[in-house]
């Protein structure tokens, strides 16, 4: 084997021009496919990233009243299930679950400051996991610690977006801001990490999340009953260990949350609801990658024709090689030596075509990202398996020169010219 690959690049080296002109089909076959494969899973990368952020892997898990999600404020708040914090322990406990939160929220209360208003803004009630489970970090002041939550304080925490609202111009930690005209002290402002926050690329999406864009108000979760004289239904925020399993983890906490609802005859059509974002992720990739892989047909015509090039100049060598062939013969080469000696070199020229092809594809899906603006991200597999297949290609497409030659009768060959 090693010495009949030293005799195909010794076959390869001697006619370069010739050789380079037989990959090319081959080149442009594989550094065509590595593109699109390139692009495609960009393209994929990006849609995930727009939709739920990158790296968030958090899950909504919402309370539905039949086909709706339920609304205290309009709904019986009396027959919203209560979660207690062994029902949060549950949840801690799941499989892929890296952090959880219970939380309530609140989109139609007055919250002012003197006359600055923030109309559409929401609060949140909150528990000591919601910041580190939906990626807020401190910009200024501090966070709520475990008094706040044991002596009910009345503190706040504001984002950035309610801070230029509510307090334009003004440093708004130490002062007051009024939540249904309870009097709360902003003690911290507090910013959500980039990587948390989605996208925002049409109106559709602007409405989404809209609120977030306003501004938001939190308080201890302890603190709620104080400025909402109703009961509020927890919601809640899971954050998985990878995107991948972000379906099955709000699966499970949803199921785990219902299995905690005690049925009856006011409540029993209430149940939580996982917010399956990645079905809507895998929607949009599956068109994507439809698209995508006709212009991969396509692009494999090229390689056909590499293969019916490589196929046509090994017959050309098979010819030029015939005396050559028959000496072989004449001193015990058995058939299945030429038959290899032939396939090998059908292989390597392939193969090296591919290798060829494939750091061609690399430097393509780089210059078409940059010009175009497109997403790319480099996809292994798609790099092993266009290599192999490029061999492949050399030893089928080889195979009926190989076949012709190891069939030659070694007293013809001897006589050809």
């Amino acid at each position: 084997m090693i010495e009949n690959i030293r005799l195909a690049f010794q076959g390869i080296w001697s006619h370069m021009m010739r050789s380079f002109l037989t990959m090319l089909g081959i080149i442009i076959g594989i550094a065509s496919i590595i593109a699109i494969v390139s692009t495609i899973k960009g393209t994929s990368e990006q849609i995930k990233e727009d939709l739920i952020g990158a790296g968030t892997n958090t899950v909504n898990v919402y309370l539905y009243d039949g086909d709706n999600q339920y609304d205290a404020e309009y709904g019986t708040s009396s027959n919203a299930p209560v979660l207690t914090d062994d029902v949060k322990e549950e949840v801690m406990d799941l499989d892929h679950v890296e952090n959880a939160t219970f939380y309530y929220n609140s989109t139609s209360a007055s919250i002012y400051n003197n006359n600055n208003s923030l109309d559409g803004g929401s609060v949140y009630g909150i528990d000591v996991n919601y910041l580190a489970t939906c990626g807020y970090v401190i910009q200024s002041g501090r966070g709520f610690v475990k008094d706040d939550y044991q002596k009910y304080n009345k503190v706040a925490l504001i984002d950035n977006n309610a801070a230029e609202n509510l307090f334009p111009s003004q440093n708004p930690v130490g002062q007051t801001v009024e939540i249904n005209q309870e009097p709360y002290t902003i003690v911290g402002v507090i910013r959500q990490d980039e990587n948390y926050q989605p996208t925002i690329n049409s109106i559709d999406e602007y409405y989404t999340y809209y609120q977030s864009i306003v501004g938001s108000v939190m308080i201890p979760d302890a603190c709620w009953p104080i400025s909402f004289k109703f009961d509020v239904p927890q919601n809640v925020i899971v954050k998985a260990d990878s995107t991948d399993t972000m379906s099955s983890v709000g699966n499970s906490v949803a199921d785990t949350l219902n299995n905690s609802i005690t049925i009856s005859d006011t409540n029993s059509k209430m149940k939580y609801q996982a917010e399956d974002i990645m079905k809507q992720v895998k929607s949009m990739q599956k068109l994507s990658e439809s698209t995508n892989n006709q212009l991969i047909w396509i692009a494999s015509i090229s390689l056909l024709v590499g293969g019916i090039g490589v196929m046509n100049i090994m017959l050309v060598s098979v010819t030029e090689r015939t005396k050559e062939i028959g000496l072989k013969k004449a001193i015990g080469a058995r058939k299945k030596t030429i038959l290899g000696q032939f396939l090998t070199e059908a292989s390597v020229l392939t193969s090296i075509g591919g290798i060829i092809g494939v750091v061609t594809g690399i430097g393509l899906s780089k210059v078409v990202g940059k010009v175009t603006g497109s997403p790319t991200a480099i996809s292994v597999p798609s790099i092993v398996i266009a290599v192999l297949f490029s061999t492949v290609i050399g030893v089928v497409f080889g195979l009926l020169p190989s076949v012709k030659a190891a069939n030659l009768n070694p007293i013809d060959a001897l006589r050809s010219e």
